[in-house]
C-alpha cells in the first residue's frame, strides 16, 4: 500500500521506535546471536576483574598484541597492551595519524558490584560455619540472599604464593548461600523498608556444620572448615588478611526468553560494554587514529585507587605510546588527551514496564533499540555528570547514522528520580570530548541481570565504527 504523504513526513521527521530485530536481515541476525554465545562464555569465565583481565590478555594476544614492556618502538599498525596490576588493562593500535592530533578511545569497567570477605571472616555460630563480607558497589542487600554463591579470587601468602580460588562454578562444587528469614517469623522485618530488611552485617556466607572430631577443642565447626582449606590450599586462617576472595552468584549466564533474544547474567554491568570493547579492537585494522581500550577497576565505588580511573596509570600508558613512537615532547601528553575523542562504554538502564514510573518514556532506553547515547548521566540537577557539547554528539551520531547503525538518545530515569554515574567525567577532566554510550540493562546492580542479544552486537559494531572514524 502506498503511503501517505503525513505517512512520508512522520517517517522522515520522528524518531524510529522500532526494535533493532526489526530491521535485522536474516545472516545479520545469525552474525547477531553467534557473536553472543561468546559473550555469554565471557561472562561465565569471567565474574572477578583479575579474570576479565586475564581473559583480556589472552584474546589480545591472540590477535596479535604485544606487551607494552616488550616494544622497544611503535609504527602504525602495531598493537600492545598493558595490565595494571592484574586487574585494569588499557590496550591500543597505533593510527597512521600522530597522536597528538588525538586518539579514539572507548572506556569500560570490569569490576561489578558483589561481597567480598572480611580480613577475619571465618567464625562459628549456632552450630554452623559462616563467612564475614563487606558489600562492594551498590546492591539491594536483599537480593543476595537465599541463591547459590561462589567464591573466586586470590590468596597471597607471606612467601609470595599466589593461591587461585574458584568454588562453586562446577557442577561438582560445593555452593554457598545467605539465609533469610521464614515468612511466619518475618512480622518485624516485614515493617522495615527494602534497604533496611538486611543489614550488611547480616550477609553472612553459610559455609559449613560438621564438627571437628576432638571432644578436647571448642569451635570444632570452625576448626574442620580451616582444616579442609588447609588440606586442599595450604592455608592458614591468618593468611584471609592478605587475600582477595570476592563472593558472586553461582548461577551461569544463560540464554532469555523464548526467543531466545535476550542474555540473563550477573555482572553485565560492564562486563557487555568491557567485552564488545575489546571485540571491536582485536578487530581492527590499522587506523586512521590510534585506538584505545580502557578496561578500568573500581568504578562500582568511585573509580579510586591505583587500578581505578583516577589512577595515573593510564596516563603513564599513554606517555609510553609517545615516547615509543617518538612523539613526545613538552605538554605533548596534555595536548594529546585535550585533542582525543571518548565514548565512554557504560551500561544504562533499561525502561521497565514493571516500574513504569521511574522513567521519562519520551527520553528512557528500551531493550533491543541499540545502543543508549547518554548526554549526561549524574544526579538531580546533573550533578556528578559529564555533559557533552551538541558538537560531539553530533559527530557521535554523523558516525553512526553514516553506517546505518541503531541509537538512542536516552535519560537514567526522570529528573529526581535518582541516577548514576560512569568513568566519563575522568576523561573530560583531562579535556577529552566524552559521551556515554553503553547497552541498556534491566535489573541493573541485581545478581542476574538482562540485556539484548542485538543491544550487545550493535554495541560492538558501535565501538568499531568509532575505533575506524
Amino acid at each position: 500500500m502506498e503511503k501517505t504523504k503525513g505517512q512520508e513526513l512522520k517517517e522522515k521527521l520522528f524518531v524510529s521506535k522500532k526494535t533493532g530485530w526489526e530491521k535485522l536481515a536474516s545472516d545479520v541476525k545469525d552474525k547477531v546471536l553467534k557473536f553472543n554465545e561468546g559473550y555469554i562464555s565471557f561472562l561465565n569465565k569471567c565474574k572477578t576483574e583479575r579474570e576479565c583481565a586475564l581473559y583480556a590478555k589472552k584474546i589480545l594476544e591472540e590477535h596479535g598484541f604485544v606487551n607494552l614492556g616488550e616494544a622497544s618502538t611503535l609504527s602504525p599498525g602495531d598493537k600492545v597492551y598493558y595490565i595494571n596490576r592484574k586487574k585494569a588493562v588499557y590496550a591500543a593500535v597505533i593510527g597512521e595519524d600522530m597522536l597528538e592530533e588525538g586518539l579514539n578511545l572507548v572506556g569500560a569497567h570490569i569490576d561489578s558490584p558483589r561481597l567480598d570477605l572480611k580480613p577475619n571472616p571465618l567464625y562459628e555460630a549456632g552450630g554452623l560455619a559462616l563467612l564475614k563480607t563487606h558489600y562492594y558497589g551498590g546492591i539491594k542487600k536483599y537480593q543476595w540472599t537465599t541463591i547459590p554463591l561462589s567464591m573466586r579470587g586470590v590468596i597471597v601468602k607471606v612467601d609470595g604464593e599466589v593461591i587461585d580460588v574458584c568454588i562453586g562454578e562446577n557442577e561438582d562444587d560445593p555452593i554457598f548461600t545467605i539465609t533469610d528469614l521464614l515468612p511466619h517469623l518475618a512480622y518485624k522485618q516485614e515493617k522495615k523498608t527494602l534497604g533496611e530488611g538486611i543489614a550488611g552485617e547480616d550477609l553472612n556466607i553459610l559455609v559449613g556444620s560438621i564438627p571437628y572430631e576432638d571432644e578436647k577443642v571448642d569451635e570444632k565447626i570452625k576448626l574442620n572448615i580451616m582444616n579442609l582449606l588447609h588440606e586442599k590450599y595450604g592455608i592458614v586462617e591468618k593468611d584471609f588478611t592478605s587475600a582477595e576472595i570476592e563472593i558472586v552468584p553461582a548461577f551461569p549466564a544463560r540464554s532469555l526468553g523464548f526467543d531466545k533474544s535476550m542474555v540473563a547474567a550477573y555482572g553485565q554491568d560492564d562486563r557487555s560494554c568491557a567485552y564488545t570493547t575489546l571485540m571491536a579492537l582485536v578487530n581492527l585494522d590499522c587506523p586512521r587514529k590510534t585506538a584505545v581500550a580502557l578496561l578500568a577497576d573500581k568504578e562500582e565505588i568511585g573509580s579510586v585507587g591505583n587500578t581505578g580511573m583516577y589512577s595515573q596509570n593510564f596516563e603513564v600508558f599513554i606517555a609510553s605510546l609517545l615516547d615509543k613512537t617518538g612523539q613526545n615532547g613538552h605538554n605533548v601528553l596534555e595536548k594529546t588527551l585535550c585533542h582525543s575523542k571518548m565514548l565512554s562504554s557504560d551500561v544504562t538502564s533499561a525502561a521497565d514496564p514493571n516500574y513504569p514510573d521511574v522513567d521519562d518514556s519520551h527520553n528512557a532506553a528500551y531493550l533491543g533499540q541499540g545502543i543508549a547515547l547518554c548526554k549526561y548521566t549524574g544526579s538531580r540537577g546533573k550533578s556528578g555528570a559529564s555533559d557533552a557539547s551538541a558538537e560531539f554528539v553530533g559527530h557521535i551520531r554523523g558516525i553512526l547514522e553514516k553506517n546505518n547503525l541503531a541509537y538512542q538518545m536516552a535519560d537514567m530515569g526522570k529528573v529526581d528520580e535518582g541516577g548514576g554515574g560512569t568513568i566519563a567525567y575522568i576523561l573530560a577532566n583531562k579535556g577529552v570530548d566524552v559521551l556515554d554510550c553503553g547497552v541498556p540493562v534491566l535489573s541493573m546492580h541485581a545478581p542476574y541481570e538482562v540485556t539484548s542479544k542485538f543491544d550487545i552486537y550493535n554495541a560492538y559494531e558501535v565501538y568499531l565504527a568509532f575505533y575506524h572514524d
